[in-house]
């Protein structure tokens, strides 16, 4: 993300997210990273805290990774979560040789988080404008080579409403660059004209991957990888939509019993 203005929902997005300690990464699982700050391996609740800050101020601030690094290191390094170090898995009960901070990484929370919450700020302004500018246009990133199924999604024209997008907003995977542009419907209309995309769904095929950590099966489309497969905005706000309505059911229930 290049440095300058920084939209407030993408900002706003990350800040509401609670902290959730976990030893590995398949433990907090898709749309539960909407509402959940977490880093591998990182069960000190208190440096969480701290390393969310400074995630924080880098997508603030729209800093460079070199910048976020020079913040980060630091105070990893000084609070010993650094290097590869012994664990007890708290799954498993095994004490485990395991990589904590590395520049690796570092690269890792940095891209992760900033793509996740462009995107859901993305997809937050979608829904806001999506009556002026009701379609999305699948685009491929600046990485050097892409996928096989992303370069087939290229150039792909749905409305906001599509299903297909549910599992196939940006990005789609670890260092996925894959990006959407939003358009009307006037252009719309003249790619479509033009013959430059395409108004079908893709109809790829889907691969079954269990998480050893839950025990859980899933069917994943072909082309995202395993925890992907969700829209980070659309989750946020169904998770929201979710908790309004069991609240309104409780408060149903108290008003009934209290007649």
């Amino acid at each position: 993300m290049p440095s300058g203005f920084v939209p407030t929902d993408i900002l706003n997005w990350f800040k509401k997210k609670d902290i959730e300690p976990s030893f590995d990464y398949r433990d907090v699982w898709k749309e539960e990273h909407s509402n959940a700050f977490t880093v591998a391996k990182m069960l000190n609740a208190d440096l969480l805290v701290d390393v969310k800050s400074i995630v924080e101020e880098a997508i603030e601030q729209g800093q460079t990774f070199e910048q976020f690094r020079g913040m980060l290191k630091p105070l990893l390094v000084k609070s010993g979560w650094w290097g590869i170090q012994e664990m007890i898995d708290p799954l498993s009960g095994d004490l485990k040789p395991v990589q904590l901070g590395s520049e690796g990484r570092l690269k890792t929370i940095y891209k992760t988080n900033m793509r996740t919450a462009r995107a859901a700020g993305q997809w937050e302004r979608i829904e806001r404008t999506k009556r002026a500018m009701p379609y999305l246009l699948y685009q491929n990133g600046p990485s050097k080579e892409h996928r096989l199924e992303h370069v087939k999604w290229k150039g792909t024209l749905l409305p906001v409403d599509d299903p297909w997008w549910d599992a196939h907003m940006t990005p789609n995977g670890w260092g996925c660059k894959c990006w959407i542009r939003q358009v009307s419907k006037f252009e719309a209309e003249k790619l479509i004209a033009d013959d430059k995309v395409s108004t079908n769904s893709p109809k790829g095929g889907t691969k079954r991957w269990l998480n050893k950590r839950t025990g859980e099966e899933e069917v994943l489309p072909e082309g995202i990888e395993p925890g992907w497969n969700y829209n980070p905005g659309k989750s946020r706000t169904d998770a929201m939509q979710g908790d309004l309505l069991q609240k309104e059911a409780r408060m149903r229930e108290a008003l009934s019993r209290s007649v």
